[in-house]
């Protein structure tokens, strides 16, 4: 009874190990994702985003930008949050929150969000007139990027 507890304990122990390896790889390390070189798209900071999905977790946020952002309730009028992206929609709003982040947050960020391969970064204007970046899906693998939702 003893060697299989011990045996689940190691299993469960490598596994998790590997699932740290893996989030690592994917999320903050160097390796198989390589950054829009596109200067313009970070600016003076500080940078508003607003987000709208899992960022919206304290401890998501903490993980990427290893921070908090300062998060404020916000609206995004006009559009209406439909699986991982948003749709514009008249009549329709998304809530979520509204960080301000430093330039290498944003990066960190644009590197969780894959900028250019998974998501856009948009600039929108909030319910209170507030202009921010949001990440919204790719519609399409093209390195063309949008300008505004």
């Amino acid at each position: 009874m003893r060697i299989r507890a011990r045996s689940i304990a190691l299993s469960f122990t490598g596994l998790l190990g590997l699932v740290a390896v893996a989030f690592w790889f994917v999320f903050l390390g160097p390796f198989g994702y390589e950054a829009p070189g596109e200067e313009a798209l970070y600016g003076e900071p500080p940078h508003e985003v607003f987000v709208y999905g899992t960022l919206k977790n304290p401890a998501v946020r903490w993980l990427i930008i290893r921070g908090s952002g300062d998060p404020r309730p916000a609206v995004l009028p006009g559009h209406r949050r439909e699986g991982l992206s948003l749709v514009r929609e008249e009549g329709e709003q998304t809530e979520g929150l509204l960080l301000s982040v430093d330039t290498p947050e944003l990066r960190r960020l644009d590197r969780y969000e894959r900028l250019g391969v998974r998501y856009d970064r948009v600039r929108v204007n909030l319910k209170d007139t507030t202009e921010a970046w949001v990440y919204t899906r790719r519609l399409s693998k093209e390195p063309e990027r949008q300008n505004s939702l």
